[in-house]
């Protein structure tokens, strides 16, 4: 057994196949797989691993399988997944993984190679554990799948709590003993026992919280694009000799080094290490914005920030479309047992309703330009895109607000 402290769960106790597995290469290297990429630029303390989160998804994990009364090798599959649920992050975490899946065809959760090959596939043999079963797990397949990446996943309740900690804001904070105590099966399906609509309400409000005031903050948007932009540049680099794959298995220090040594990212590269990013040059909400725009791949996309270069009379590489996904609410499809039958947290909480709308209401499509240039940009993209906005550029929205719980349903 080995104990590790641990900055959220305190004292962690890692034991079995898990023990064997944390000083593989694989799950070392989430030691330099920062947990929330360049978030750091935000909250300075935004510091921590997909390391110490894994060792607490390992925890959770193993609670909630206490709880679940499972024992014996279906256990064990369990805490191997649960410590290596991360190992197929790219480097900077999700920051990369839309224009790496594009050329492979793989996200992070696709581990069954990984987890064949190398020291790890020899560790879980070793341990009478088939690598693939174990990575079904990862993805969330079957029963147990659940537990380490479904509506009610050890995943989740660790990561909001952690980044919350570490960011130093308040939102994320949930009561992960009771999640986890609360933990039953009912039909094959992970639910949460009688009398937690409430238990289930706080994962949800934490997470909508969360997303505005940390994942999505503006600036966090902007270095995540130009982390993006830099990285897509070095793969097209005919000197970077950088394909998907190897970028992929890179780390945080490996892309940092490969951005500042290829000549067409250098500008991308010190802009980033000191952080002089770019600036907002349009800020428009859902409403403004028309439905083509909102469903354009990565291709119109980039057609789209031509155009506007070309209006604005300015470099290509210095406009940045930015386009989130529709919003979605995976934690509000959670079950819950109420009066002996599972229902959908959607079916009974009036919450989930006024959270949809407030998520609605904070989706923003972002173009980004050097500061010399923004309001050109600006004017330009809203004539290219066609948004309807009435002159509320950039140079109208207020920085450094909080968010509060008063915002969400009012």
């Amino acid at each position: 057994m080995k104990i590790i402290k641990d900055s959220v769960h305190d004292h962690i106790q890692v034991e079995g196949v898990a023990r064997d597995l944390i000083d593989t290469p694989a799950v070392q290297r989430l030691r330099r797989i920062s947990q929330l990429g360049t978030v750091s630029l935000v909250y300075p303390s935004a510091n921590h691993t997909r390391f110490e989160h894994s060792l607490g998804v390992y925890h959770l994990a193993c609670a909630g399988l206490e709880q679940l009364g499972i024992e014996g090798t279906q256990a064990e599959r369990v805490h191997a997944a649960a410590l290596l649920h991360d190992v197929g992050h790219g480097p900077f975490s999700h920051n990369l993984e839309s224009l790496t899946h594009r050329r492979t065809g793989r996200y992070h959760d696709d581990v069954h190679d990984l987890l064949d090959e190398g020291q790890v596939g020899d560790v879980l043999r070793n341990h009478d554990l088939d690598p693939d079963a174990v990575a079904d797990l990862v993805a969330g397949d079957g029963r147990f799948g659940q537990l380490v990446s479904g509506e009610l996943d050890v995943d989740r309740m660790d990561y909001l709590v952690r980044d919350a900690h570490h960011t130093g804001v308040p939102y994320g904070t949930i009561d992960t003993g009771r999640l986890v105590r609360e933990l039953t099966f009912a039909d094959g399906e992970l639910v949460l026992d009688e009398g937690n609509v409430q238990t289930a309400e706080s994962l949800l409000v934490a997470r909508a919280l969360m997303n505005p005031t940390v994942y999505s903050h503006s600036v966090a948007r902007i270095s995540k694009a130009m982390l993006r932009r830099a990285a897509e540049r070095l793969l097209e680099a005919p000197d970077a000799d950088v394909d998907a794959a190897t970028l992929q298995r890179m780390d945080d220090h490996d892309l940092i080094v490969a951005l500042r040594s290829c000549d067409e990212t250098g500008e991308f590269s010190r802009r980033l290490d000191q952080r002089d990013l770019f600036k907002r040059a349009v800020w428009a909400e859902m409403d403004d914005v028309p439905g083509g725009i909102i469903e354009a791949d990565h291709e119109a996309i980039r057609a789209f920030e031509r155009d506007i270069a070309s209006e604005a009379a300015v470099d290509p590489e210095a406009v940045i479309l930015d386009v989130p996904s529709r919003p979605s609410m995976t934690e509000s499809t959670s079950r819950v047992m109420v009066n002996g039958e599972i229902r959908p947290l959607e079916h009974q909480s009036p919450l989930v309703g006024a959270l949809r709308a407030a998520q609605y209401s904070q989706w923003r499509l972002g173009v980004y330009s050097p500061a010399e240039v923004r309001d050109r940009v600006g004017r330009a993209a809203v004539s290219v895109l066609g948004l309807d906005i009435e002159g509320a550029l950039v140079s109208e929205v207020r920085d450094g607000l909080d968010a509060t719980l008063d915002q969400f349903v009012e």
